[in-house]
């Protein structure tokens, strides 16, 4: 019996359409009304989630759609998965729910042991973790970690303590207080939508337009001709190219570079890959000149590229100084392990929740389910399974998929259109036959399906976009 047919022996064995619009009539009704309350304009449709289960996501007019998008990459096991609802059943998480606590003040007793629940799966060499409440707030979170780290080492060392004259400028946010640092992160990428995590997003205008901005660096992340095998000498040179430009950041920018933020696979900004080469290459540049290398693993952490943190496949060394993390884990935070990393004084890196633990102990219990059922695994074999049946979709349209991309990356998986219009018909249609996904950047479609999906739901995919593309 396969991992889904255990945990969803009642999941549809097929997608089913019973409207002729999407969103519905029931859909449209429901988005109108909530529009009084809440901005509904990003609302694809309203979902009926107690209806929804596995890789399906029932709508609020009962279609049920192969979901190969889930919740923006952010549902790990599928709909209703019985182990996380036995999960949230249990006394441990009544707690966390009806008395949440400020941790850094009033830590419960079994905080140890959830915050273990985490590092059971912390990435290679990281062996502590700083909690946080969602993707954004983890990056913004470790970019403190990093000037504060870097400001002790100017400083003389983790001890030393601070100036009369720095605690005196920072009231006034002058220097030396309040110093002029920047975070280096790339063209294309995203980080999220705060202050501090919106400067270093640079994929679409929309997401930071009005907003006062850091004035922190932006290198080129490689942009590769596909097929790989096909263009090895070129992507050689565009990794060499875009490492020269980070190197010769950090000696013109204006202020210091304290840390290089980076992606695995740049994931709102297109699904751009880059080598093992490039990214110890960025190692090494960080090693050179005493900045901390940050690897955000928001989108591609916890099993989706066939290894449990897609930076992994990079076998980087040393490792990466801080990994953050959300979406599939369902709580977020950063990883790192040098103690120094930790401000030197009290209350520096700190917040009432410092975390959730409902939500911990929730991603305690995903990542006991994704090491039972080896599922990084899994997705390594369904994804390369799905990639070879794209690719053969590839040679016979070759005008709706380009450069499909994701090869060995489980179902980490993505490919182009020509144009914006034709990729957002196609994500329209895509419904028609009872599936939803989801784009990025301007053209590219990305797939981001749960852990549990198989190899009969990539049969199910594969089918329907071949009947939406034999129609155009």
């Amino acid at each position: 019996m396969s991992t889904s047919e255990q945990y969803f022996p009642n999941e549809p064995v097929a997608p089913t359409v019973v409207t002729s619009e999407f969103p519905g009539p029931k859909s449209q009704e429901g988005i109108k009304s909530l529009g009084q309350v809440f901005d509904s304009r990003p609302v694809y449709f309203i979902a009926d989630y107690e209806k929804s289960v596995g890789n399906y996501i029932v709508d609020a007019d009962g279609n049920s759609f192969l979901d190969v998008y889930a919740q923006i990459a952010s549902i790990p096991l599928g709909y209703n998965n019985p182990a996380l609802i036995e999960a949230a059943k249990s006394d441990k998480m009544i707690r966390a729910i009806v008395d949440r606590p400020a941790l850094g003040n009033y830590p419960g007793k079994d905080l140890e042991e959830i915050l273990n629940g985490l590092l059971a799966v912390a990435p290679k060499g990281q062996d502590k973790v700083f909690p946080a409440l969602s993707g954004a707030d983890a990056n913004e979170l470790a970019f403190k970690a990093t000037f504060f780290w870097y400001q002790a080492q100017k400083r003389g060392g983790h001890k030393v303590p601070f100036s009369d004259e720095e605690n005196t400028s920072v009231m006034k946010g002058q220097a030396p207080g309040s110093p002029e640092l920047a975070i280096l992160s790339f063209e294309r990428a995203f980080h999220g939508r705060l202050f501090a995590s919106g400067s270093t997003t640079c994929s679409k205008p929309v997401h930071k337009l009005d907003m006062p901005s850091f004035n922190w660096p932006k290198a080129e992340f490689p942009s590769y001709k596909y097929p790989l095998d096909k263009h090895e000498e070129e992507n050689k040179k565009e990794d060499q190219r875009c490492l020269e430009i980070v190197e010769n950041l950090f000696k013109t920018h204006s202020c210091p570079i304290a840390g290089v933020l980076v992606e695995p696979i740049q994931s709102e900004g297109g699904d751009n890959h880059a080598s093992n080469e490039f990214f110890q290459g960025l190692r090494d540049i960080t090693l050179k000149h005493g900045a901390l290398l940050i690897m955000d693993e928001v989108q591609t952490g916890i099993g989706a590229t066939g290894l449990f943190w897609g930076h992994e496949h990079f076998e980087i060394s040393p490792p990466a100084d801080l990994v953050t993390f959300s979406k599939k884990f369902q709580t977020a935070g950063y990883y790192f392990h040098d103690p120094e990393i930790i401000p030197n004084v009290a209350y520096r890196q700190f917040n009432t929740w410092c975390g959730d633990p409902a939500r911990m102990i929730l991603a305690g219990a995903i990542a006991s389910e994704v090491v039972k059922h080896d599922l990084p695994a899994k997705a390594q074999k369904v994804g390369g399974y799905l990639f070879k049946k794209l690719e053969d979709l590839q040679a016979k349209y070759p005008q709706y998929l380009q450069n499909l991309r994701g090869k060995d990356r489980a179902t980490f998986i993505a490919w182009c259109f020509d144009n914006s219009a034709a990729r957002d018909k196609f994500l329209k249609d895509m419904k028609t036959v009872g599936v939803n996904i989801g784009g990025c950047a301007e053209k590219s479609v990305r797939l981001r399906p749960t852990m549990v999906f198989e190899q009969k739901h990539a049969d199910i995919l594969v089918a329907a976009i071949e009947k939406v593309l034999s129609g155009y």
